[in-house]
Parts: C-alpha cells; sequence; structure tokens
C-alpha cells in the first residue's frame, strides 16, 4: 500500500476518497497516521481551530511519511480559509483586526506551517463571504499564492447556490477545481451544482456523505445489495458516490471502518466496475436523488 501515491491516483483520473479530520481534536495526528498507514494518501483539514487541529495533521502525516517512506508528493494536503464568521472568538488563527487579504494571507501562512510543508495541494473558500465583492477578493488573493507556487488548486466549499459559483467561476483568472459540499436532500443533492462540476471539470466532494442519508443507508434494500458486493452499508454509500465520479469524505475515527474504506477505493483504482447503472438506479431512489 505504501507504493500508492496521490499523484498517481491523479493521474489516473480514476475514484478516491479523502479523509476528513474535523473534530477530531487531540487525536488528530494518530488518527491521520493510522489513516495514511490504512493506504489514505488525500486528507482534508482547515485553518479553523474551531473545529480542525491543523497542526495535528501536520505531525500526523510527517509521522506516517516517515514509517512508510513517503514523500510530500506521495500525499494531497486539502486545506481551507475560514472567515471570522466561522471562527471562534478566541482561537482566530490570524488577525482580525487586518484587512481581509492580509486575513487570508495570515491564513495561508498559518496552513503551511501547522502542515509543515511548503505548498497546499487544495486551498478551499469554507463558504462564500457574506458578499460576492469579500467572495472574490478572498479568491484573488488565493489566486496570487497560486502564482507563487505555494499552492497548487483552489476551490470552494458550503456553496449551493449555482448562480454564485457560476459568478466566480466567470469572474476568476484561476479556475475552481473544487467544490466540497453537504449531500443531502435539503439542497437537493446539488443536482445542477453537480451536473455544472462535470460540464467544467470541477471535483465534487462530498461531507456528510453517511450522517444525512442514514435512513437509506441503514434500508433492507441498501444492506442486501451491500451485502451482494461484499461491502458494508457505508461503503455502498461511497461506492454510489464514487460511481458518479464524486470524491466523498470519510472522517471514520476506526481502523477497520479506514480498512474497509481503502479496499473499496482501491477496487475502483484498479478500474473494477462496482455498480451497474441499474444499481446506481436502485441506489438513487432509495436515497431520492
Amino acid at each position: 500500500m505504501n507504493k500508492v501515491s496521490a499523484k498517481s491516483m491523479l493521474q489516473s483520473k480514476l475514484p478516491y476518497i479523502i479523509y476528513g479530520t474535523a473534530w477530531k481534536k487531540g487525536a488528530t495526528a494518530s488518527l491521520v497516521s493510522q489513516a495514511v498507514q490504512s493506504g489514505f494518501r488525500f486528507i482534508d483539514t482547515a485553518c479553523q481551530p474551531k473545529h480542525y487541529n491543523e497542526a495535528g495533521v501536520g505531525e500526523g502525516w510527517k509521522e506516517a511519511a516517515a514509517k512508510l517512506g513517503l514523500d510530500r508528493s506521495d500525499l494531497f494536503l486539502q486545506t481551507k480559509f475560514t472567515s471570522l464568521d466561522g471562527q471562534d472568538p478566541n482561537k482566530i488563527p490570524y488577525d482580525e483586526l487586518e484587512t481581509l487579504e492580509e486575513q487570508v494571507k495570515q491564513s495561508i501562512a498559518k496552513s503551511l506551517e501547522n502542515l509543515q510543508t511548503d505548498y497546499i495541494d487544495s486551498l478551499v473558500m469554507h463558504s462564500p463571504m457574506r458578499s460576492y465583492e469579500d467572495t472574490l477578493s478572498v479568491w484573488r488573493v488565493f489566486e496570487s499564492f497560486v502564482k507563487q507556487e505555494k499552492v497548487r488548486h483552489l476551490g470552494l466549499a458550503n456553496c449551493y447556490n449555482e448562480k454564485t459559483f457560476l459568478r466566480l467561476y466567470q469572474d476568476s483568472h484561476i479556475k475552481p477545481k473544487v467544490l466540497q459540499n453537504r449531500f443531502y436532500s435539503q439542497s437537493g443533492f446539488d443536482a445542477e451544482l453537480r451536473s455544472l462540476c462535470d460540464a467544467y471539470g470541477v471535483t465534487y466532494q462530498s461531507f456528510w456523505t453517511l450522517s444525512a442519508n442514514r435512513e437509506a443507508i441503514n434500508s433492507h434494500e441498501w444492506k442486501a445489495m451491500a451485502r451482494s458486493k461484499n461491502l458494508t452499508p457505508q461503503t455502498l454509500m461511497y461506492a454510489y458516490m464514487m460511481s458518479l465520479g464524486h470524491t466523498p469524505l470519510s472522517g471514520t475515527t476506526d481502523a477497520t471502518h479506514m480498512k474497509e474504506d481503502v479496499e473499496i477505493m482501491m477496487r475502483f483504482q484498479i478500474g473494477k466496475e462496482v455498480l451497474s447503472e441499474d444499481d446506481i438506479g436502485t441506489l438513487s431512489s432509495l436515497l431520492g436523488v
């Protein structure tokens, strides 16, 4: 498993799963290390101490890389800039009195320090700002870091408005490569946004993928299909997302679940067809997609 790298997985253009690190607090470093040693190569975090221990992610990937003999390029590190609205006022990772542009610069500098790296694979805006003007201002700073070769790809999260996404896409000099959203019924499962992502070559990343869809995942029909595919109900959900061409996040803290997640990811990585079109249709019906 240590031969597998994020670089080769991206070049293959085959589906993969990202390890999500929210709400892991003091266990972050050990869980990230365990995830990488289990076979995860893509890691998601944020410069938001309220919900993420970004420095723990840095410690975790470094420890695992040393044990496995991995290079930095074998891993894909994604982090986020979080505005003041999303920060704990007692743990803001940048100077709240500075201009918005300076706050973004300080946040990215802190991420580079926390992650113990000289570049970020994917930098994501945690959510659109209150005004479109501010959203574009943040994006312009993001673009400047790509030009400095400190960031490779840019993305947006928690954007459920097609017009906002399209406007930013059209106004940006460096186009978003990622949209990370909750995959749930309240947003209509982002049907239009996911179509836009497909059309523009943007990777749709899903979080809350299991938590928001427990009723379907716990149904008799879902569990029966999972058994027939030698999967768990949870990994069947990830297989469904990957079959649609999307990239789910897994935030499991369980070693067995980590191995199961990596196993289904690797089935896709070697080109196996896990779900037929009929299977996908059945699961879509159960979810209400």
